[in-house]
């Protein structure tokens, strides 16, 4: 229904209609968002009754979120003979997105200001430290970089990313205030140097040269994974399946026969082979929610199946070096 002379509305009866102030009319006709239908004498914009639909569409889209330059390719779009709502669809997925993003950022800060508030007044220097050190949410690049130099030189990218893809652990969606310490002293720990000019490496790198590493490490993931079902049936060290397999990705890579012989010889040398069990303590700690099980990590699997090797063996148990 018209309303005004010529039935047109005037600035100030569109925007009551609408449920917006004048200055929001006047904002989105300068911008050529709500197009007037002609002047009054005097100079006044006037509207027609189609521009009542056309600024709730923008209200709308405004409180969705969206940008004045994307709410203008969504309604050029709807203007079109051809438009079918791409734009509109692209436009919410896109926000969702950015949303998403926004959520996630916000529930890491809050659980690491739930971390701080929780805090003894002697660890909160210490925390505050460590958290400040962090993006939000955090990034993994750290412990990218922190396995490319532990992992053989020239072991092929498939075989890299593959490894990449179990051994580090992606930042929770939604943290406990534990999880957030426990990704920050992880952090903190693959950047730390280590002693010496260069850190330690496996003798298997050396032995199994980069080709070899590549059967290595993907035996040893089919082997961790086997030993996982065992921890979580919360059985001990033994022979089996999962040591058998976990002693051949050695005899594939290094090209010899398995024997009790080598398996001796093979107890001896991880015995003594650079560990990094703080890194996988702290990994079970950031991928197991308050209130659940500790899941397995390949460290964990590996400490067990060495524990077996040594227990077939009679080798001394590992120990961390």
């Amino acid at each position: 229904m018209g309303a005004g002379y010529d039935d047109l509305w005037g600035i100030g009866e569109l925007a009551a209609r609408a449920g917006v102030t004048v200055k929001t009319v006047r904002f989105y006709s300068v911008r050529g968002l709500l197009p007037e239908t002609s002047r009054s004498a005097g100079g006044h914009r006037r509207y027609g009754s189609d521009a009542l639909d056309r600024l709730r569409l923008i209200r709308s889209l405004r409180m969705l979120g969206l940008s004045v330059p994307e709410v203008r390719r969504v309604l050029d779009d709807e203007d079109a003979a051809s438009g079918v709502g791409d734009v509109l669809e692209g436009a919410v997925a896109l926000r969702l997105r950015e949303l998403g993003s926004e959520m996630r950022t916000l529930r890491w800060r809050e659980a690491a200001l739930r971390l701080v508030q929780e805090s003894t007044p002697e660890d909160r220097a210490d925390r505050l430290q460590l958290i400040g050190d962090l993006s939000v949410p955090p990034s993994t690049a750290p412990l990218v970089r922190f396995w490319r130099g532990w992992l053989p030189p020239r072991m092929p990218r498939r075989s890299v990313d593959a490894f990449l893809d179990i051994a580090v652990p992606q930042p929770p969606e939604d943290p406990a205030p534990g999880q957030v310490l426990a990704f920050a002293r992880l952090t903190a720990l693959t950047l730390d140097p280590c002693p010496g000019t260069a850190q330690p490496q496996p003798e298997a790198h050396r032995a199994a040269g980069a080709r070899g590493a590549a059967v290595l490490y993907a035996g040893l993931a089919e082997a961790y994974e086997l030993a996982g079902v065992q921890l979580r049936r919360g059985r001990g060290p033994r022979p089996g399946e999962a040591l058998d397999c976990f002693v051949d990705a050695y005899t594939s890579a290094y090209g010899v026969l398995d024997s009790p012989r080598f398996r001796r010889g093979l107890a001896r040398q991880l015995a003594v082979d650079p560990r990094i069990d703080r890194y996988w303590e702290l990994v079970a700690e950031v991928v197991t929610g308050p209130g659940r099980r500790p899941e397995p990590t390949p460290g964990t699997a590996h400490d067990w199946l060495l524990s077996a090797l040594a227990v077939q063996t009679g080798a001394p148990p590992p120990t961390s070096v």
